[in-house]
């Protein structure tokens, strides 16, 4: 489980995020929604331990965030918005790679490629070099190294951003199965779609706050209307004619 409350981020004068607040629960994919430059990149680089809040809390499994990153970081799987392979290292021996990082024995590393293999189709891939992927396979080389430590918590910022359709509908299918393990999933998306085929809770951020939270229904029926895209609109707009 994540818990962030009245998080806040100033770079200078800029206020990237001011006062955030949600929970993403065990079992449930959660959905961080918002306009370029609301504040949803910065929102999970500090729940990532990435980046310091300059106010408020992050608590991952319990586990705050500023009194022990190392904590939090051992339980959270980040695919963040930097999804550099090693370009002279097959897919293999990327996720390998970050499994030693992560301190996992030989035997478990081995266990969980073959695991993650068969749910993100990479088999293909394994032991290619990852110089001339496509997007597509980087992009899931790089969620299974986030995932190579059988994390309790899930991290995506936009996993199928410019993926062609096929990749896209694996990559959703491999959600799914993430929630069904028990996962906490937070992603941030812009393609409606995918937000509503997904997505249990719905939190929508503009310039740096929360316009509304809930599930789908609840969100189309705070806008007062039954398409989730021109709901994302109307909350959004709202939000930005605030002070």
């Amino acid at each position: 489980m994540i818990e962030v409350r009245d998080l806040a981020k100033r770079f200078g004068a800029v206020e990237a995020v001011r006062g955030v607040s949600f929970t993403a629960g065990d079992g449930r994919v959660t959905g961080l929604l918002g306009p370029n430059g609301a504040g949803k990149t910065t929102t999970l680089r500090m729940v990532s331990t990435l980046l310091a809040p300059t106010a408020g809390s992050v608590r991952v499994d319990g586990v705050d965030a500023a009194a022990d990153p190392l904590a939090v970081r051992a339980r959270i799987g980040a695919l963040s918005d930097a999804r550099g392979l090693y370009a002279r290292l097959t897919a293999r021996e990327n996720i390998a790679y970050y499994g030693e990082l992560r301190g996992l024995p030989e035997a478990r590393i081995g266990r969980a490629i073959g695991d993650l293999a068969a749910m993100l189709e990479l088999d293909p891939l394994l032991d290619r070099r990852a110089d001339g992927f496509s997007q597509g396979e980087r992009m899931k080389v790089a969620i299974a190294r986030a995932l190579v430590h059988d994390p309790p918590n899930v991290i995506l910022d936009e996993p199928t951003n410019g993926l062609d359709v096929m990749t896209t509908r694996s990559l959703r299918e491999a959600v799914r199965r993430l929630r069904e393990a028990g996962k906490c999933v937070l992603f941030s998306s812009h393609v409606m779609q995918e937000v509503a085929a997904l997505c249990d809770e719905i939190v929508i951020v503009s310039h740096g706050v929360v316009a509304a939270t809930g599930t789908p229904e609840a969100i189309r029926a705070a806008a007062g209307c039954a398409d989730l895209e021109e709901a994302f609109v109307r909350l959004t707009g709202a939000a930005g004619e605030a002070p």
